[in-house]
């Protein structure tokens, strides 16, 4: 086997551009697995970095459109505010002040969302603005670069004062300190009392682009509503998270006066649960990239096979003599079925450093953009990539080898 190794190593560095060519296949499959898998696992720290920020140990209800016959396709909907025209507005503070009182909450608070334009002096901006209470500043664990948090008072008052997040900062003050200073969003002046640390992406969007004021100021000033979309529920024990998810439930109906639970126009939805959804939609995108990527793998390994009956048939006289000298047909197959595992190897060696290099660069790109994206190259991508790389030289290896080694010597040494 060590000859077999020997000759197999010397025929590859005897023909140096070939052997990249047949191994570029194998790399960019390779290297697209390790990447996939890279920055899956650095998105995972994302999200899990989100969720920390949010507490572990909390619970979310939003309104959704119950099933009708005439929006039918909105019975899986989890939207929170207006679907096609229609919106909920059951959801009241009412129902949180109930919700506080099931033994395993320890606090809650409700959300509404809007848009609006935003201006200092020259600039101005599109953004996403959130009204909640001060509660939220008691669950929420975001900190602030500079400034406070509005107080219950400020929010029951309706007072014009707003949190701005770091990008929005940036955009509308660039040099300035906005502390202090006045802002417009859409038709109110806001004082600007504060300035959030990066908080990376939330709710489909990004955090530090948005802006965040009173509830009440939202509801009143900004909206004209008195409903809530969403509400964030804190738990004294995660144990009790599905259990305490249903007294939600169970809470609601009996507020919202629902008999049929098909007809629930919320959904009560713990963090676990959240991040089984995440998971399951995720991994199916993980397999689905894997699947694009093993394509590129299986021409790669075409290609191999390729290369390989061409080896074949230029070495067919030096194949005839081995045999003609006392090689045995095990011999023959040995050195084509080394050479082709070794091209493949090769190539996933070099896949998995450039698969590496790459998920570093993207978890680089990430932490400079204020995300908090670990970068790692999980253990089994690795073994997975070996695997492969040997997978697919002995599967494409096997039949030039194979020809290489039924051939009979006497015609072996009348090739040309």
């Amino acid at each position: 086997m060590f000859n077999a190794f020997k000759q197999s190593v010397k025929a590859l560095s005897a023909n140096p551009a070939r052997t990249v060519l047949t191994t570029l296949g194998i790399v960019i499959g390779i290297s697209t697995v390790i990447l996939v898998l890279s920055a899956g696992e650095g998105f995972r720290s994302l999200i899990n970095a989100q969720v920390g920020a949010l507490g572990s140990n909390t619970l979310f209800i939003q309104t959704k459109i119950p099933p009708t016959t005439k929006n039918r396709a909105a019975n899986s909907s989890q939207a929170s505010g207006s679907f096609s025209g229609v919106t909920i507005t059951t959801l009241k503070q009412r129902d949180l002040d109930d919700v506080k009182k099931l033994s395993n909450v320890v606090n809650d608070y409700g959300m509404v969302t809007g848009m609006a334009v935003a201006s200092y002096r020259n600039n101005e901006k599109s953004v996403i603005y959130y009204g909640s209470s001060a509660a939220r500043f008691q669950i929420d664990q975001h900190t602030l670069k500079e400034g406070r948090f509005y107080t219950q008072a400020e929010d029951t008052g309706a007072d014009q004062v707003m949190i701005l997040g770091s990008n929005l900062a940036t955009d509308l003050f660039v040099q300035d300190d906005p502390v202090g200073k006045l802002i417009r969003l859409g038709n109110l002046n806001f004082q600007i009392i504060g300035v959030y640390n990066s908080q990376g992406f939330a709710g489909g969007g990004t955090a530090d682009d948005s802006a965040y004021i009173p509830l009440a100021t939202a509801q009143k000033k900004m909206l004209g509503i008195d409903h809530l979309t969403i509400a964030v529920i804190q738990m004294q024990n995660t144990n009790l998270g599905d259990s305490t998810a249903a007294a939600i439930t169970s809470l609601l109906e009996r507020n919202h006066n629902i008999t049929d639970p098909a007809k629930d126009d919320f959904s009560v939805q713990t963090q676990a649960q959240a991040l089984d959804t995440f998971n399951t939609i995720f991994n199916g995108i993980t397999i689905l990239l894997i699947a694009i990527a093993a394509i590129s793998l299986v021409v790669g390994g075409v290609g191999i096979m390729n290369i390989m009956y061409v080896v074949v048939t230029e070495r067919t006289a030096e194949i005839g003599l081995k045999k003609a000298l006392g090689a045995k047909n095990s011999d023959v197959l040995s050195e084509f079925l080394v050479e082709s595992i070794l091209v493949t190897i090769i190539g996933g060696v070099i896949g998995i450093v450039l698969g590496s290099l790459l998920g570093w660069l993207v978890a680089f790109i990430a932490t400079s953009s204020g995300l908090e994206w670990a970068f790692s190259v999980p253990l089994y991508a690795i073994a997975l990539a070996f695997g492969v790389s040997a997978a697919i030289g002995i599967g494409f290896g096997v039949l030039p080898a194979r020809s290489a080694a039924k051939m009979d010597p006497i015609e072996a040494l009348r090739y040309e």
